[in-house]
């Protein structure tokens, strides 16, 4: 699963970046608007963590264009500001969540995953081809039955081939995706 993290304090950025991969999340950084905008337009997301206060273009005004684009990755919005009216409004204008500043990052975490699951139908939370099960939330493989124990990387990488199966993957977008 790919995300977009939209903020502009380069640390806290990163503090996000970091606590998303750990959780095997292929995570894009980038610090303004409209590189963001740029990203969203041209690049695939599963989920998109938008700050609203940004340089340049604001992320309610990315968030407003995404949709204006029909674009309907789900995104979770950030704030410092907490003011009812700006939550109400980035609600309204097509935000999946909203979450203010400061944060724990095990809740921006579940509340990621919660949009990933959400977006995918709780259906998709059990993957399954031919004889080979991969259940999302729970991170388990089986086939036949048995477990199969997987690292992170395999775990992410037949997740990627399961939601593509039938599809031939270019070996570039399969590296950008695990």
């Amino acid at each position: 699963m790919r995300v977009l993290v939209v903020e502009d304090e380069k640390k806290l950025g990163s503090f996000l970046r970091n606590g998303l991969a750990q959780e095997n999340l292929v995570v894009d950084l980038v610090h303004d608007g409209g590189t963001a905008l740029t990203q969203i337009l041209t690049q695939a997301y599963d989920a998109v963590v938008l700050d609203i206060m940004l340089p340049g273009r604001d992320g309610l005004s990315v968030l407003r264009e995404m949709r204006r684009q029909r674009v309907n990755t789900p995104v979770l919005l950030l704030s410092a500001r907490g003011n009812v009216n700006e939550r109400i409004e980035g609600l309204n204008l097509g935000a999946d969540d909203y979450l203010p500043k400061p944060f724990s990052i095990n809740e921006v975490i579940a509340r990621v995953r919660a949009l990933l699951r959400r977006a995918s139908g709780e259906h998709a939370a059990i993957m399954q081809v031919a004889d080979l099960s991969l259940n999302v939330v729970n991170r388990e493989a089986m086939r036949g039955g048995a477990k199969i124990e997987l690292t992170n990387r395999e775990f992410a990488l037949l997740e990627y081939l399961m939601a593509h199966a039938g599809r031939v993957i270019t070996k570039t977008a399969l590296c950008e995706h695990v």
